[in-house]
């Protein structure tokens, strides 16, 4: 079968997992082969290439490659993941009517959190702090160009906001709302279905924290929120037209 580009990363680090001994491009197309995943060799070789300049692999001689450090800390990022898209998939797959309520009933209890949480953060956030949101946010602009899911950004970025906002207790309670960033890819799915994009908001947010603008970053946080809400009404509307 076919192997999209944004998963053969993941599947190559896999099969360096699981065998430890240096591997070429030649051997790994024919184990991605026997496991239904179609690709070249040359496909390989470009994939691991560019895994190199990241830090996923290195060579070892002439006798291929092997997984970093970096690499198993990646890889173990995209296991956690794929275990939030399966639990999201599965949900999705049995929503009804009165799932809408539970939705909205979350995003209605972070807007309260996470206004106060963006408020504080543009007060308190450190360069460093900044710094990381902006990475974040980079990363989630160029994985939304690639038409590739984001929930795992959206993650990170609304914990970092939590993190340098330096209130435990709102950080705690937007915690235990988010079930650990399980929902991330339910909204991201129902939002790709009626066309919005979750990096637009969090580009004004960043722009109000970087800028110390306590006022603009809750309000952009409020229109943030509140455009999920929208979106989720929309869906919905979908089904029932």
């Amino acid at each position: 079968m076919p192997v999209q580009r944004e998963n053969l990363e993941y599947e190559i680090l896999t099969v360096m997992e699981e065998r430890p001994e240096p591997l070429g491009s030649g051997l790994l197309r024919q184990i991605l082969a026997s496991r239904e995943l179609d690709v070249s060799e040359a496909t390989v070789g470009r994939m691991l290439s560019e895994m190199d300049r990241k830090g996923l692999t290195v060579k070892q001689g002439f006798q291929g490659r092997v997984i970093t450090d970096q690499g198993r800390q990646k890889l173990d990022q995209q296991k956690r993941f794929q275990h939030r898209m399966t639990y999201g998939t599965r949900f999705i797959s049995t929503l009804e009517s009165r799932k809408k309520e539970d939705l909205l009933d979350i995003l209605i209890a972070r807007r309260a959190i996470e206004r106060e949480l963006a408020r504080l953060a543009a007060i308190h956030a450190t360069r460093a702090e900044i710094d990381l949101m902006e990475t974040v946010l980079r990363e989630q602009e160029e994985y939304t160009s690639q038409n590739q899911m984001t929930a795992e950004h959206d993650v990170r970025f609304h914990k970092i906001i939590a993190s340098a906002a330096k209130n435990r207790v709102l950080a705690a309670a937007l915690d235990l709302i988010r079930h650990d960033g399980q929902l991330s890819p339910i909204l991201e799915y129902i939002r790709t279905r009626v066309g919005s994009r979750l990096v637009v908001g969090h580009g004004r947010i960043l722009k109000a924290i970087r800028e110390r603008d306590p006022a603009g970053a809750e309000q952009a946080m409020i229109e943030h929120i509140e455009s999920l809400i929208n979106d989720v009404q929309r869906y919905w509307a979908m089904g029932e037209e």
